[in-house]
């Protein structure tokens, strides 16, 4: 144990320390929901284009579902482990940049896990419509590593965030498709 707990603070120190004074609004906006918005929006189009209104209104119903399952469960498991952020840990806070300051648990981040939940349960429902549906996974990674970058969270909160986040994302759209068999049947 103590060794994965070396790697994950070398990892850290060395993303963290990519990031330079002139990089930092930026990665100050991407790490705040609200500026991805646009980009929401525009899969929500292409996605109301290929299923219709109704089956939109479903899907936004089990998003919502989702991400509040994902998010509840997370701060379940942070007040559980009660792991110092990178920015109050004083074992390694005077090695890396930190950023933004939290006052909260680090392990694990909900960044990584609703993040990478709702981009995989969108995934597996665009997928079908569009080829270019991978692409959607870049969300999560830019997303996430703001947190790294910021001294918010350690690799590996990242990691389990996006293992949580992968299992929930695909259990509701299991769910979903279940659901939508029996009240909601594509045309």
């Amino acid at each position: 144990m103590e060794k994965l707990i070396e790697i994950d603070k070398k990892a850290l120190f060395f993303l963290n320390n990519l990031g330079s004074e002139q990089w930092d609004g930026f990665w100050l906006a991407i790490t705040k929901q609200f500026y991805w918005a646009p980009f929401f929006a525009v899969l929500f189009y292409l996605l109301i284009k290929k299923i219709g209104w109704k089956q939109f209104g479903f899907f936004v119903l089990f998003l919502a579902l989702l991400i509040v399952a994902t998010d509840q469960i997370t701060n379940l498991f942070k007040f559980s482990f009660e792991r110092l952020r990178p920015c109050n840990d004083p074992a390694v806070k005077d090695y890396i940049r930190v950023v933004q300051e939290r006052v909260s648990h680090s392990f694990f981040s909900g960044h990584a896990s609703n993040s990478l939940a709702s981009t995989t349960f969108f995934f597996l429902i665009f997928r079908k419509y569009y080829r270019f549906g991978l692409l959607l996974f870049l969300f999560p990674l830019v997303f996430a590593y703001s947190r790294i970058y910021l001294g918010l969270h350690f690799p590996s909160d990242i990691l389990a965030g996006y293992i949580f986040g992968l299992f929930t994302g695909t259990l509701f759209y299991r769910i979903y498709i279940l659901f939508q068999a029996k009240y909601f049947p594509l045309n």
